[in-house]
This record gives C-alpha cells, sequence and structure tokens, in this order.
C-alpha cells in the first residue's frame, strides 16, 4: 500500500512538471546549447577543438542539452584556454637498470562561462579552472584527454551546484 502511494506521487510530481530531468538542474527554457571554439593562448592549436568537441558531448549526453548552431541556441558555453603546461615530473627510475618509464603530468586551465540567450544573464562562470592528467614518456595525448574529462565533469558539476 505505501509502496503504491510513493509511485502515485512521484507520477503526480513528474505529470505536473515541478521536477523533470532534462538539462539537468537548468533554467526550464535551457534545452539547447552551443559549444563556441575556446580561444587559445597556447602554442596547442588542438587543445581548444579537443575541449570543445569534450564539451559538447559531455552537455549531451550528461544533461540531455542538443547541440544548436549560437543563433538558435538557449544558451551559449564560451572561453578560453589560459595555460597548458607540460612535462611536469611525478615519477622516475634513479636506477638505470630498472624499466620503469618516467611518468609525466599535464595542466589544462581555462576560463569558462555558460550564457543563457534567453534571458541575457550568465547562468555560470569560472575563471582559473584547472585540470590535470598524467602520461607516459610520448603519452601526452593520454595525458591531455584526461585533463579534459575532468575538465567536462567539473563544467557540468559546478554549473548544475549554482540553479
Amino acid at each position: 500500500m505505501n509502496r503504491r502511494l510513493v509511485l502515485l506521487g512521484l507520477a503526480t510530481l513528474l505529470a505536473s512538471g515541478c521536477y523533470g530531468f532534462a538539462g539537468g538542474g537548468l533554467p526550464q527554457h535551457v534545452r539547447t546549447v552551443a559549444v563556441l571554439p575556446f580561444d587559445n593562448e597556447t602554442a596547442t592549436p588542438e587543445l581548444p577543438r579537443e575541449l570543445q568537441e569534450a564539451l559538447r558531448l559531455g552537455l549531451q549526453n550528461r544533461l540531455g542539452l542538443r547541440d544548436a548552431p549560437e543563433e538558435r541556441a538557449n544558451a551559449v558555453v564560451r572561453g578560453k584556454v589560459a595555460r597548458y603546461e607540460i612535462d611536469i615530473p611525478v615519477g622516475f627510475s634513479a636506477n638505470s637498470g630498472q624499466a620503469t618509464s618516467a611518468r609525466r603530468r599535464l595542466r589544462v586551465i581555462i576560463d569558462v562561462e555558460i550564457f543563457d540567450q534567453v534571458t541575457g544573464k550568465v547562468l555560470w562562470t569560472r575563471t582559473g579552472m584547472q585540470a590535470e592528467g598524467e602520461y607516459a614518456d610520448r603519452g601526452e595525448a593520454n595525458g591531455r584527454k584526461q585533463a579534459i574529462e575532468r575538465i567536462v565533469t567539473d563544467v557540468i558539476e559546478g554549473a548544475q551546484s549554482q540553479w
């Protein structure tokens, strides 16, 4: 009997629109998003493109937002890649007879903003957001992918916590 009441109550809330899953905590009118190319203040030309694509997919898959051109999107994500630091030593072997490869760390630092084009207000912004990734020798792309994944998670979680 109690289970039926709980299910009935949940169904009523969902049907009345008091609670929904689309947009993951974004304002109700935000259903589409455009992730603009990030400005690049680094010497790594592929980084902004990789970040843009990862953010676009993350917002679609994790928040249920549809991709749209900037002029038709409810919200716009924009920003800049401020710094990209590579080859930060993490660990290495002092014993030349040991086959341990060097571990390195990289750091990506960005400024990012989510702008609501319907209301004309900034929904969320963060400057100096940073993420790190580790990689083995000659594996910088793997470390960069880790850092970008962390940035996507931080942007989504940070934006959700504001609403």
